[in-house]
């Protein structure tokens, strides 16, 4: 099979031909119909990421080269092994890619996603820039039907993340809901906030045409940040009080600094984004205002379940911007790290 490989950081990936996979067990074939790019996949590229202090190796948390990148995978099942039960040859099915160890409490409890060993697909074990993948375990395959497939592939991590990240910010019944960041994740965002909670929502991004179609996918408010006087826009929005939660999909040193001076008193920052950098933090303003700052990372099998849900009545819509080949993938990488593409871009083997 033909398959995309990072062999070190840095340098292109290799399109070749290798061994297609062989299921035994639990394991089953998946005949890649589309593979999500992901931000995630250009960090594992680059080898790292900024931690604000140094860099952070991905090799230092387990990653070996070579490793075919990609884990928002779907397809049609062509092979299972001898142990499946429920899936069968020819299914079409979404590709849950946060595996864990499988023994840990976290894991037990279904939470592999936030395993302290992962065995994530495309990122410690290959992935989908491939014609065919393997799963390790039919319990990570979720049957979908009636939605588009190159749509469902951003499911598997843009989407659930986004989806995470709403439910953490509506714990504090939010009258206003502040969006930092229209790339993928943030309009996936902005959907599923509408979609969810009664809130104002409000976008904020460098780029107005993307701020345009968070219009478009229901921000009731826009703010473009490189407006010097953009925090004062959003404090008037908020009525001069703040945003009750922030999710912020790009957290970097620009937007969380922005967080801190719009969020109100009892306010919840949510930070997604991989960004990286660092932030001098005033220390005294987080007990003062009673915020809560907090992290999210994707989100569990059955939280995918209940997204394939809300995509399936049409609550939600992933916005494909963008398709490539397979002899395209160093491309489709170098155009979102140049913010070339509006929602979401996939790869079709």
């Amino acid at each position: 099979m033909k398959a995309a490989q990072i062999i070190e950081p840095n340098k292109p990936l290799k399109i070749s031909d290798i061994d297609t996979p062989t299921p035994t067990g639990k394991q089953v074939v998946v005949k890649v119909k589309a593979v999500g790019v992901c931000h995630s996949d250009l960090h594992l590229w680059e080898g790292g990421y900024d931690t604000g202090d140094g860099f952070m190796k991905v090799t230092d948390r387990g990653v070996q080269f070579p490793v075919i990148p990609g884990h928002e995978i779907v397809g049609t099942v062509t092979e299972i092994g001898d142990s499946v039960e429920g899936i069968n040859v020819d299914d079409d099915v979404l590709v849950y890619p946060w595996i864990g160890c499988g023994d840990c409490p976290t894991c037990k409890k279904g939470d592999t996603n936030l395993c302290e060993a992962p065995k994530s697909l495309g990122v410690f074990q290959d992935g989908g820039y491939a014609e065919y993948s393997l799963v390790p375990d039919y319990k990570f395959l979720a049957k979908i039907s009636g939605i588009d497939l190159d749509g469902a592939a951003s499911l598997a991590c843009s989407g659930l993340t986004a989806y995470t990240a709403v439910k953490k910010a509506m714990s504090n019944s939010p009258e206003n809901i502040l969006i930092v960041g229209a790339g993928g994740l943030g309009l996936m965002g902005v959907q599923i906030a509408r979609a969810l909670s009664n809130a104002n929502i409000i976008c904020a991004d460098l780029d107005d045409e993307k701020l345009g179609k968070a219009k478009e996918m229901g921000a009731h408010n826009i703010v473009n940040t490189k407006d010097s006087e953009s925090s004062k826009k959003i404090m008037s929005i908020c009525n001069e009080k703040g945003a009750d939660s922030i999710i912020d999909f790009v957290n970097a040193p620009p937007t969380v600094k922005l967080d801190l001076s719009v969020i109100r008193k009892r306010g919840n920052i949510v930070l997604v984004g991989l960004f990286g950098g660092a932030v001098d933090l005033p220390l005294v303003s987080i007990p003062l205002k009673a915020i809560t700052i907090q992290g999210a990372y994707t989100g569990n099998y059955n939280d995918m379940l209940e997204l394939i849900d809300l995509a399936k009545r049409g609550v939600i819509k992933p916005i494909v911007s963008k398709h490539y080949s397979m002899d395209e993938a160093n491309t489709a990488l170098e155009d979102l790290k140049n913010r070339k593409v509006v929602g979401r871009s996939v790869i079709n083997p």
